[in-house]
């Protein structure tokens, strides 16, 4: 887990990361910005940390998704089967231009509005389940099932199988080392689910995303492959849950840990957008882009990443940059220069973006106002995060109220 040559290097490793991943990524990007690490997998990689690198990268397209251009035994992944593979953090254009067209459709801000009645709905509901409490674990109640739910209604998912997907996903997301049979579990699990869904829908379609999906495969233009209907629903399903559970997480955590800021937004409710902004800058929910493969060598201030190399973009560096940001490391809730990355750039920027921003406005409006006196329950160095560089999230947040 050390940190290799070229040049001399701070003592900051992906051990040291997970310690501090803050304090570790201002390291690097003062001394070396562009550095070659070796991961908990063995495996290397180059960490890129600075705004202006990460920002130019992200748009690249030297650098590709596709991991036919990863050198062979420098990438290990998680292990999807080919009809749950075939997705959009899988490929470049023009398959990934011609797949994002079809379903951008349905993440429109214009598109995403029609559904705030029924979020609404949703928060409302899991806070009336919640609020006799007077305590509860946040994630476990609220900012976890919230997000399943919405992406639930959206793919016309029954209501009953809700849980299942949480638990499927959270398997793979954070999967136990000591027992690996449960994330290959939990995929055999998800593709059964997702090829008996699809079946269900094309007997029987019905006013929702996949069914919508499922028409563009068998009768469109630009027609899907099987296995990008199922990939690409598997996906949306995935994606949704993790970053916006992790979005609500992180952010209600700060809020808490800012009270002069918590106390600005409840008396200003309309600072409730720039609040999601300042969040998913602050503490955002993808410390690292999707993993990226060069096409040829390229140099990246002053430093040659070879060809076919895996290089992670940390979003979670950039968003912290000096050189980019006013006191970075601030939380301000009225700042109003705040270009972050934290839902990506270019081609590859988060297709629910719109979606996970009206989520998180909904759940920071619900629970301020249903919950005002809202406070941690526990002490704070006894909070604990999943133990990844890939997805920031924390394992509980219990609250009273």
């Amino acid at each position: 887990m050390a940190i290799t040559p070229p040049g001399s290097a701070p003592a900051v490793g992906t051990a040291e990361l997970l310690q501090d991943l803050y304090g570790g990524y201002a390291a690097l990007r003062a001394t070396a910005p562009v550095q070659r690490m070796t991961g908990p997998d063995g495996l290397p990689f180059w960490l890129v940390t600075r705004y202006r690198d990460v920002k130019e990268l992200l748009a690249d397209p030297r650098l590709a998704l596709d991991k036919r251009h990863a050198l062979p035994g420098n990438y290990r992944g998680l292990a999807l089967p080919p009809a749950l593979d075939a997705n959009l953090l899988n490929m470049d254009p023009p398959d990934h231009t011609r797949i994002r067209r079809l379903v951008s459709q349905a993440f429109t801000p214009r598109r995403v509005e029609r559904l705030r009645d029924g979020v609404r709905r949703t928060a409302e509901q899991l806070v009336d389940a919640i609020e006799p409490l007077g305590r509860t674990d946040l994630i476990a109640t609220f900012a976890g099932p919230f997000p399943i739910a919405v992406i639930c209604d959206l793919l016309g998912v029954p209501a009953g199988h809700r849980h299942d997907f949480r638990a499927w996903t959270d398997a793979v997301i954070a999967p136990d080392p000591a027992r690996p049979e449960e994330a290959r579990a939990a995929v055999g699990a998800m593709l059964e689910f997702f090829t008996q869904l699809v079946e269900r829908k094309r007997a029987e379609p019905g006013d929702d995303l996949l069914s919508a999906l499922i028409a563009a495969r068998d009768e469109g233009e630009d027609r899907l492959a099987e296995d990008e209907l199922t990939s690409l629903a598997f996906l949306i399903l995935f994606a949704g849950y993790e970053n916006t559970v992790h979005l609500i997480g992180n952010g209600v955590l700060a809020l808490l840990d800012h009270p002069e800021q918590l106390d600005a937004l409840r008396r200003d409710p309309s600072l409730v957008p720039a609040a999601v902004e300042e969040l998913a800058r602050f503490d955002g929910p993808a410390p690292l882009a999707i993993r990226r493969f060069p096409r040829e060598d390229v140099v990246v201030a002053g430093v040659t990443v070879p060809a076919g190399e895996t290089v992670l973009l940390a979003l979670g560096a950039a968003n912290r940059d000096p050189e980019r940001f006013d006191r970075p490391d601030r939380l301000d809730l009225h700042r109003t220069d705040n270009a972050h990355l934290a839902l990506g750039q270019g081609v590859h920027y988060c297709l629910g973006a719109p979606l996970a921003r009206m989520e998180t406005a909904i759940a920071l409006e619900t629970l301020l106002r249903r919950l005002p006196a809202l406070a941690l329950d526990v002490p704070r160095n006894e909070l604990r995060r999943r133990p990844s560089l890939r997805a920031r999230g924390l394992l509980a947040l219990p609250v009273r109220y």
